[in-house]
């Protein structure tokens, strides 16, 4: 179930962003997301953070702060199981229009992203790490064209 972040769950949370981050970035030193873990941890209750738990574990999150996607985080072993999806979806009927950033050489989520109707917008550098980032968008009222 999806239900909204409730400091109780700001551990577990922490906990799923780091090791995704890790595991998600390994072009990245370990060390870049454990020095930015408590900058993030102080961020998590200024967004929106919607939970997904499952038996009173929480499993996933997703985090938007003003139509910015800033993650979507899945724990390592319920990923490609259509968690994120659902947390993305959360996200779509919240916001009218999203925005977010994913690392250029993270191919699983560019190619989750564009599954779900995301467009890129501009290639850009991210400045803390010097790696190569999509800035990608998503309209929600998107219209498939017919191929004719």
């Amino acid at each position: 179930m999806i239900r909204k972040f409730e400091q109780k769950d700001l551990e577990e949370v922490m906990k799923i962003w780091l090791d995704t981050n890790i595991q998600a970035h390994n072009f990245i030193p370990d060390s870049y997301w454990r020095d930015n873990f408590e900058a993030v941890q102080s961020m998590i209750p200024e967004a929106d953070v919607y939970i997904y738990e499952s038996n009173g574990k929480v499993i996933g999150f997703v985090g938007i702060k003003a139509g910015y996607l800033a993650g979507i985080f899945v724990s390592q072993d319920m990923q490609s199981s259509g968690i994120g999806k659902q947390l993305l979806d959360k996200a779509k009927e919240l916001y009218p229009d999203l925005s977010l950033s994913v690392y250029k050489k993270n191919k699983k989520a560019i190619d989750f992203y564009i599954r779900e109707m995301f467009v890129v917008e501009k290639v850009q550098v991210d400045e803390d790490t010097g790696e190569e980032e999509y800035y990608m968008i998503w309209k929600g009222k998107y219209i498939k064209k017919d191929p004719l």
